[in-house]
Order: structure tokens, then C-alpha cells, then sequence
């Protein structure tokens, strides 16, 4: 078989509450933050990498440095202690996006939009963010193309990324206030994100995987379960069962790189048509075994994603179909799957 080809409410508050002033091609945003009792004794470069995570503890310090942020008014310095209730005003030195990587007029599958966010709908063979190799046709460079205000944005309002050939939801924030709530919610593991994935073996039973993950000792362009890595949950619940594989719905508690593929190969139920984490089907008929050996790609598809609004603070749930891969694949598992007896 040849298989086709893939070419909508609570969050807290933090008091953080950007204030962007109409912006010209290289003109600065003005960050207006009132600090929350929960920083109060803290340094103000701790203070600014709680409320700003988006940006880096040490491009924060520049900034501290660089005189670019006060504290009701005054100059400030890193290793100033914040007391509560202050006003800090932050100057970034935002460098366009575009000047690092070309705007690209690449078609995009919009889920959701409004002034806030958009949703989008990766298709298989997408690299979200340019790097190794990947400098053109990815969606950083498609977002440029479509919304210059994404100019602005670091790293162009993405939050979050697929793997390349992961299909399904992504959520890219369209202003700083968005991306810094999109941010905080992604740290404190309150983003719900659910994926369709179809595993070698037959599994028995649902249930999780709570197991660190980090760079393979040798294999450095792999992850791999590691006790010197992060923590890492994966929640995985039985949806349908063939002869060889099975249909899961995996869901993450936390966002490591490759987390799903790494986990289930860590518990011997490798993603179908994975090239990294490998495996062999085992004990099936040929026809079957010949299916999934062909499938190109991990049968990996992110189908749900569900996050609290980030000017509203609503709950909103976006669902993606199955890509046609994949769709395909399941058709032709059904019609060799034997009912128990």
C-alpha cells in the first residue's frame, strides 16, 4: 500500500501585564509590570525571568545592564531586591526576526485566530524553528510571511514546536502579553495537549510513564530515558487494538524533546514508522508486518490541545482530524484486525 502524503477559558494572575505601544519596523515595545506579593525579597533578575519567561535570565541581565529597565522610575541593577508592588518598566532590545530568517509565502492550515493567538495545524515534513540544516520553508519562516506583527514577537509567537514529521496543533501567540501567558502556562504543565499515536506490540492495559529523559550518552542527536535527565510523564490510554500494534491517545504532563517516541520505546512499544526510536514488529502476519514497515514516517498526529485564554482566561479546546497517513494506515489495520473471541 502506498501511503498519501501529508504535504476553541481560568489562568492566574500575575499582575503582568505588558503595555505595547504601536510599532514601527524596528520600534521598541514598553513592558509596564506591577510585581506580585509572591516575588516580594527576590532579586529583580529573578523577578523579570518569573514574569517574562519568554526571554532568557542572562538577555534579561543585559537589559538590567544596558539601563533599559526601572523600578518606580529609578535605574535598576540585577541584584536589586524587589519588595512587592513595585513598577518595573522594561525597554527590550527587540531585534526583528526578519533580520535573521526570510519571510516565506508558505500556506498555512489556520485551526483558530483572533488578536491574541492562532492555532495551526502542522502538516508532516514541517520544521517548526530553523536550525541544523532547516533554514528555509519551516513555520517560523511562514508565520513572518503571513503576520509582519510577528516580527516583533520572539521567535515569531511560537511557544512550543512539533517534530518535524509530528503533524497536528501548534498554538503561536500573535502579542507579547499572549506569549508570556501561553509561557507561564506551558511551565506550570496546565496546557493540555493530546495525541493520537500508533505503537508496535499489543498493550494490555492503559496507564503512564514517569521516567527522566536527556541527551543519549552516545547517541547525542537522540534523547533517551536517563536518571541525569528531566522529569518526564506520559499518559497513555488504549483506544483500539490490532494484530501487532495499538491505537493510543497519549497525553503529556510535561514537554520534553521527543517525549512521546522516547517513552513508548522505553517501555518496548515504539511508535510505528519511527526512524530514531526503532523497533521490529513481532509474531504478526506479513501483510500486517509489511504495513507498518512502510509507514514513512511516526505515526504521531498532535490531535487535541486545550488552554486557558490568555486575555480572557477561558478555557479553549481546538481538535484536528487525522491526517490522510495515518487514516489510511488505521483502514487498513481494521480490515486485518481478528475480534476476540
Amino acid at each position: 500500500m502506498k501511503f498519501p502524503v501529508e504535504t476553541k477559558k481560568a489562568i492566574q494572575n500575575y499582575n503582568a501585564k505588558p503595555s505595547l505601544s504601536a510599532l514601527a519596523e524596528r520600534t521598541e515595545s514598553i513592558i509596564d509590570l506591577v510585581v506580585p506579593q509572591s516575588c516580594i525579597g527576590l532579586r529583580l533578575d529573578l523577578v523579570l525571568a518569573q514574569l517574562l519567561p519568554q526571554w532568557s535570565r542572562s538577555r534579561l541581565q543585559s537589559w538590567i545592564l544596558e539601563k533599559r529597565v526601572s523600578v518606580d522610575g529609578e535605574v535598576a541593577t540585577p541584584k536589586q531586591k524587589i519588595w512587592g508592588n513595585e513598577k518595573i518598566s522594561v525597554s527590550p532590545h527587540i531585534v526583528p526576526v526578519n533580520e535573521a530568517h526570510a519571510a516565506e509565502a508558505i500556506s498555512l492550515e489556520i485551526i483558530y485566530e483572533d488578536n491574541h493567538l492562532l492555532v495551526i495545524n502542522k502538516p508532516v515534513g514541517m520544521v517548526v524553528h530553523p536550525g541544523n540544516g532547516n533554514w528555509q520553508g519551516t513555520l517560523l519562516n511562514a508565520l513572518l510571511h503571513y503576520s509582519k506583527q510577528l516580527n516583533e514577537i520572539p521567535r515569531a509567537g511560537i511557544v512550543h514546536r512539533l517534530d518535524k514529521d509530528t503533524s497536528g496543533l501548534l498554538v503561536v501567540a500573535k502579542t507579547i502579553e499572549a506569549q508570556t501567558s501561553l509561557v507561564r502556562q506551558l511551565q506550570q504543565h496546565t496546557v493540555k495537549r493530546h495525541y493520537l499515536a500508533i505503537v508496535l506490540g499489543e498493550i494490555k492495559q492503559s496507564g503512564h510513564i514517569d521516567a527522566p529523559i536527556g541527551r543519549h550518552p552516545v547517541q547525542r542527536t537522540k534523547m533517551a530515558v536517563t536518571i541525569h535527565g528531566k522529569p518526564a510523564r506520559t499518559y497513555y490510554q488504549i483506544l483500539e487494538q490490532f494484530e501487532g500494534c495499538t491505537l493510543l491517545r497519549c497525553s503529556l504532563k510535561t514537554g520534553r524533546t521527543h517525549q512521546i517516541r522516547v517513552h513508548m520505546h522505553s517501555i518496548g512499544h515504539p511508535l510505528v514508522g519511527d526512524p530514531v526510536y526503532t523497533g521490529k514488529p513481532k509474531k504478526i502476519p506479513a501483510e500486517i508486518a509489511r504495513l507498518i514497515m512502510q509507514f514513512p514516517r511516526q505515526a504521531l498526529h498532535a490531535q487535541q490541545l486545550v488552554l486557558a485564554h490568555p486575555q480572557h482566561g477561558e478555557t479553549m479546546i481546538w481538535d484536528s482530524v487525522l491526517p490522510e497517513d495515518i487514516s489510511a494506515l488505521l483502514q487498513e489495520l481494521r480490515q486485518y484486525h481478528m475480534p476476540s473471541s
